[in-house]
């Protein structure tokens, strides 16, 4: 979810879909082949070359929003319209980027404080290499369905397994594309998740008559990537398991390790399971990491600042790298903390400019419409749907919006073709809530990247779960399995 974690920041009622009927499809579609195309380029040219501060996506995704703007003005739409959808944008990611800048914060602290070192330290005794992938999987599952947030799941144990993971020789793209395809499934599956109150809100159906419905393609789809995944683990070839013995010894040298420390993540989860907000559960993991490192881990602290206090202080807002004898780990045990969250931020914030603008020209309504308006059948209606989703967790980089829009310019279209609103709110998880997280510049894309230190390109092909989902979905509606009709369609 955008997560799920600032539902209760928006009202459904407000969103508003902007239609101007002077924009062309071909008009709408500009700055989208722009933005694409120097995207592209960034990829294959200049990827990896050290220019503009390492801030190209940034810089892409702002220059497609003035070329919106462009297009907007000469389509008779006002700059301060453009604007207040901009900032009506910004205004709906204040509170993830906040979460961004504590789920830095609890990365320092909870490095400092020696739970992470204690997770990869019990963590390398009970998970092999062999069992390791499916298992990460249904831990994350487990995790994200009992605090319906996708994002908690990542910021807990989704950076615990990277780093156990890591410690193994396993990939880590594969270990984030299995953490990933377990948070969204609880994330899709959990009555917590806002997500799944959202598109049966949109669609017109009730919460836990969508999670039914929904179960018949997502329990296919998260089976087939257990036994992807339980393949992979059964032949990948790890370096790590020989070296085990020296980690934990390093690790407990460097740390003092104790049961105990769980109790941090355990508060976190506690407080997400009972629904109290995400700002005040990530805000208490920081304090009580902070509280536990100077009782357990004085020895740490003072290798790192004259006074606990600077110490935590400095693992809060900035880099912190605790240096060990063994090289794998030193990689591991360091933090970016609060600073190291900027990256993430600066993109979030271009990439809101760039589909406010697009909202506020009438591109995304224009584009959904001219979707809309191919589906000369049923399977064609499913496949605008999902087509229309994924475009708008790319335009429009927001997850809602790809629930939102959608859902309201799809749902009589529904009602006319005789289908159950629960068809439209599956299409709408199955193909607009998953697949935020394979595009970079989507604030979901952009979260799990920048918290678990893995970019989507690596973790792309292993977030089976979430590229699969759209197909599923296509797939029951080619066949009609489980295609739950109301009446017969209208013919005219």
């Amino acid at each position: 979810m955008q997560e799920n974690d600032n539902l209760s920041e928006i009202d459904i009622e407000k969103q508003h879909i902007i239609d101007n009927k002077e924009l062309s499809i071909w008009e709408a579609l500009i700055p989208v082949v722009i933005l694409m195309g120097l995207l592209a380029y960034n990829i294959f040219f200049v990827e990896g070359q050290e220019w503009l501060g390492g801030y190209t996506n940034q810089l892409i995704l702002l220059m497609g929003g003035v070329v919106g703007a462009v297009v907007g003005l000469f389509n008779k739409v006002s700059l301060g319209v453009m604007l207040l959808e901009v900032w009506e944008n910004l205004k709906s990611v204040f509170v993830p980027i906040v979460i961004l800048f504590l789920v830095g914060a609890l990365a320092g602290t909870w490095l400092i404080s020696g739970v992470i070192p204690a997770m990869v330290y019990y963590g390398l005794q009970v998970l092999s290499p062999e069992i390791f992938l499916p298992a990460s999987l249904i831990i994350s599952a487990i995790i994200s369905v009992a605090t319906g947030s996708s994002w908690t799941t990542s910021a807990t144990v989704g950076i615990a397994l990277v780093g156990i993971g890591t410690a193994l020789g396993i990939n880590p793209g594969m270990i984030a594309g299995a953490v990933i395809s377990g948070a969204y499934f609880g994330d899709k599956m959990s009555p917590l998740s806002d997500t799944t109150n959202l598109a049966p809100a949109m669609a017109g159906t009730d919460l836990f008559t969508h999670i039914k419905y929904m179960a018949w393609t997502t329990v296919p789809t998260v089976i087939v990537t257990l036994i992807v995944f339980s393949i992979i683990s059964a032949t990948v070839d790890v370096t790590g398991d020989a070296d085990i013995s020296g980690l934990l010894t390093t690790i407990d040298a460097t740390f003092n390790i104790t049961p105990w420390l769980f109790i941090v993540p355990a508060i976190v989860i506690a407080l997400i399971f009972f629904k109290t907000k995400p700002l005040i559960a990530l805000t208490a993991g920081i304090v009580t990491a902070a509280v536990v490192a100077v009782i357990f881990q004085s020895e740490v602290l003072a290798g790192l600042s004259d006074s606990s206090m600077g110490a935590i202080v400095q693992s809060i807002l900035t880099d912190t790298a605790i240096v060990t004898e063994n090289e794998k780990l030193n990689d591991l045990f360091s933090a970016g903390g609060m600073e190291g969250m900027l990256w993430t931020i600066y993109l979030i914030i271009c990439a809101m400019v760039f589909g406010g603008i697009m909202d506020g020209i009438g591109a995304l309504s224009r584009i959904t419409k001219s979707l809309l308006a191919l589906a000369s059948s049923i399977f064609g209606l499913f496949a605008s749907t999902v087509i229309s989703c994924l475009g708008l967790n790319v335009v429009a980089s927001d997850q809602y919006l790809a629930i939102v829009v959608p859902g309201k310019m799809f749902k009589k279209a529904y009602e006319n073709r005789g289908l159950a609103p629960q068809n439209l709110s599956r299409t709408l998880e199955d193909s607009g809530t998953v697949t935020s997280v394979l595009i970079p510049w989507n604030t979901c894309g952009a979260y799990q990247s920048g918290v678990l230190g893995v970019s989507v390109a690596d973790y792309f092909v292993y977030a089976i779960f979430n590229w699969l989902s759209p197909f599923m979905t296509l797939l029951f509606a080619a066949f009609r399995i489980k295609i739950k009709m109301l009446r017969q369609p209208k013919t005219a």
